[in-house]
């Protein structure tokens, strides 16, 4: 049984999921929580894999891409989350399942069979924040951090299907914020959301 709490971030590439996680985390500390802050990919061997085949711009077959991610969060929860939730730490991670289910779902696969299965297998969220935008600002920002963007996801009609998906998850654990605004703004709204939701912070 977990003892402490699961918050994920989610959303389309360009929403600003990282800087709100660190951003989050910031504050959760500064309220005296032991916070433990990750992401997937992760930065394993699976995961970095996983990185490299995105800014190649190589893509697997979908089955065998969702395999990658499966093996790499299975590796992510037995050696990060779960024993950090059993230490009743605060685990904050920039995207989890939900993520494969809007990724791997709009490569075609179905994606309610992949929730479901993440659900059965993996610690569900208590807390899930989507943070919401349209695919096109989402690609404006992505320029302007300087860089490339990934041509494996980071493309508008694919980030349409995505965000498609995200919109469709109808789940309570799963908590919906404008991210359109600037950090600050989407930085209060995601407090008040934690704060609301899971009595954190105060």
């Amino acid at each position: 049984m977990k003892s402490g709490r699961l918050l994920a971030l989610e959303g389309i590439d360009g929403c600003g999921k990282s800087t709100q996680v660190a951003a989050l985390a910031a504050t959760l500390r500064r309220a005296g929580h032991d916070v433990v802050v990750t992401r997937e990919p992760t930065d394993g061997a699976v995961g970095r894999r996983i990185r490299e085949l995105a800014r190649s711009g190589s893509r697997a077959p979908p089955e065998e891409e969702l395999d990658r991610f499966v093996e790499d969060r299975r590796a992510h929860v037995a050696e990060v989350i779960r024993p950090a939730l059993e230490a009743s730490r605060l685990v904050v991670t920039d995207r989890y399942f939900l993520s494969t289910v809007a990724y791997q779902g709009a490569r075609g696969l179905d994606a309610d069979a992949i929730l479901a299965e993440s659900e059965a297998e993996f610690p569900v969220p208590d807390l899930a924040i989507l943070l919401e935008i349209e695919p096109a600002l989402a690609l404006e920002r992505v320029g302007a951090r300087g860089g490339m963007p990934e041509p494996a996801f980071e493309r508008g009609e694919f980030l349409e299907r995505v965000a498609a998906n995200y919109a469709a998850l109808v789940r309570g654990y799963v908590a919906r914020i404008d991210a359109r605004g600037s950090e600050d703004v989407v930085h209060a709204a995601v407090v008040e959301c934690v704060r609301a939701r899971l009595g954190l912070l105060g």
